[in-house]
């Protein structure tokens, strides 16, 4: 658990951009670097200083480049290997970071690598993937493809059929293909991972979110193997490049920081309770008021304590996987959820576009694997121009249908209004940026939390600077007891707060945080 954490999560505030969806400056239809670039000061004035870019590399995008086919390439249709270098360079000069995402634990069936690999003569790449002795023998509890080539054997897959799995070994083999983590063919392919990160740290990106980074070694008893493989790439990470940040796609904290991650999502699946806050029948965060966060609390508690408050649990408004945060969350809720997601420890992640409310479209075609994710992955909405100010291509020609609605939410039309929601994000931002014990960093005290019950209340605390966030989502007054007296309020949004009698009593669908 000893991992040195670069200085600059301290206060890191992430925006994630999926490329595709951005800004388009060539009128093709599909964003790329040069409109990322050119959008870079909207992102810093909005307050982010960190960057996390869905992936990027080149690939056939039957899984919106999470079917990576050349992790050394740019994928052309976003620019070129110096564009996404001169991108990190504008980062920079407004002390900014990057992170790439990286897809460690599978490739595109187009890879040149698979292509060896599927040959029925030994070559370097014969064990780069999983494969089984047999075309009869797949690989249990795992997808395979197989009867594609000479080689006899199945090959695992990890997600859709054309992304085959890479082989880190079993942490305990028991078929005879089966290699373990100290066999040739896993070593060399986590040595060539390590390349990969090399290259890319050596261009100037800032470090990597890891796809499915508790995944990579198969049959592993409680993370262990995977913990050891993360371990291993920590040392050389903290040798040659000790302030390149690393956050996973893991979901299990107490395992990521301890195979050496700075960070580790908070999942939509898997047992977080995410869910309960923002996207299920009856979220935390609707002004109905009938949801639960009790049990996110108690998880969240459990992964804080099981990680020694040491590692940031980070909290995203939405991703690319996600349904829109406005799909189920509305209006003023939308402020109310941002209160709680810009107070929270650990680095927030703020999805593009969720800070002006985008909404969820409905009834997409699939677009390039995206499936039922397709309606959050829709273009960037900038001002009233053609296509929103996205893209010059005719509409037929954009990467994914934008919001048709007349009132759609525009960036432009929201910094003009002072009581928008992205000026309340940008507010939000502000006041954590002030106040150490609001950062990643500042340690948490739920004091409130019930079951089935409202308001949420918790302290932040950093050395002598405590502050009291108390957050109700619903739309009817509600009380607790508590005797905390505030000495100042430093943000209200909504009705006012009365603290009297050993109660603290809360206004309808408001937020406040108070220095204590």
């Amino acid at each position: 658990m000893g991992t040195n954490q670069p200085k600059w999560l301290d206060n890191a505030v992430f925006y994630e951009i999926y490329p595709q969806s951005f800004c388009d400056t060539n009128g093709d239809g599909i964003g790329d670097f040069n409109g990322i670039i050119s959008k870079l000061d909207y992102i810093k004035e909005l307050g982010c200083n960190a960057i996390w870019l869905n992936p990027c590399f080149e690939s056939p995008f039957g899984d919106a480049g999470y079917d990576v086919s050349d992790y050394y390439s740019a994928a052309p249709r976003y620019g070129t290997n110096e564009d996404l270098k001169r991108l990190f360079a504008e980062a920079h000069r407004r002390d900014m970071h990057v992170l790439l995402d990286l897809v460690p634990g599978h490739t595109s069936v187009e890879h040149k690598w698979f292509r060896e690999s599927m040959k029925a003569e030994r070559n370097e790449f014969t064990d780069r993937y999983v494969w089984t002795d047999s075309i009869w023998e797949e690989p249990q509890g795992m997808g395979c493809i197989r009867g594609i080539s000479d080689r006899d054997g199945s090959c695992a897959v990890n997600f859709f059929s054309h992304q085959p799995a890479l082989n880190y070994g079993f942490y305990k083999p028991d078929r005879p293909w089966q290699q373990s983590m100290d066999d040739e063919g896993p070593k060399a392919t986590l040595e060539e991972l390590k390349n990969i990160m090399r290259f890319w740290l050596g261009m100037g990106c800032d470090g990597f979110r890891v796809d499915m980074a508790g995944s990579l070694v198969k049959h592993d008893e409680d993370g262990k193997g995977t913990i050891a493989l993360w371990q291993n790439v920590r040392e050389f990470l903290d040798r040659e490049f000790p302030s390149a940040a690393m956050v996973s796609e893991w979901g299990e904290p107490d395992k990521s920081l301890q195979g050496g991650f700075h960070m580790d999502f908070l999942l939509h699946f898997g047992p977080s309770h995410y869910n309960d806050l923002f996207r299920c029948a009856e979220p935390f965060f609707s002004d109905r008021g009938k949801g639960d966060v009790s049990e996110f609390i108690a998880k969240y508690k459990e992964n804080y304590e099981k990680s020694e408050r040491k590692g940031l649990i980070c909290i995203p408004s939405g991703n690319h996987d996600m349904d829109r945060l406005a799909r189920s969350i509305h209006g003023d809720n939308l402020k109310i959820a941002f209160a709680f997601l810009l107070s929270m420890p650990g680095a927030p992640f703020i999805y593009y576009g969720d800070e002006i409310g985008m909404r969820y479209v409905e009834n997409l075609v699939s677009v390039e694997g995206g499936y039922g994710r397709t309606g959050s992955r829709s273009p960037m909405q900038w001002d009233s121009s053609t296509n929103a100010g996205f893209s010059s291509a005719a509409k037929e020609k954009l990467y994914i249908p934008q919001d048709e609605s007349a009132d759609r939410p525009t960036a432009e039309a929201q910094i003009a209004d002072k009581n928008s929601l992205y000026n309340e994000v940008k507010k939000l931002i502000a006041i954590r940026q002030s106040y150490k014990a609001l950062q990643s960093k500042g340690e948490i005290e739920f004091i409130y939390a019930e079951k089935d019950a409202y308001p949420l209340a918790y302290v932040r605390s950093a050395g002598d600077e405590k502050i009291l966030v108390v957050i109700n989502p619903a739309a009817r007054e509600v009380s607790f007891d508590c005797n905390i007296i505030p000495k100042e309020s430093i943000y209200g949004f909504g009705g006012t707060m009365s603290f009297a009698d050993g109660k603290i009593t809360v206004s309808p669908q408001s937020a406040g945080y108070f220095r204590i």
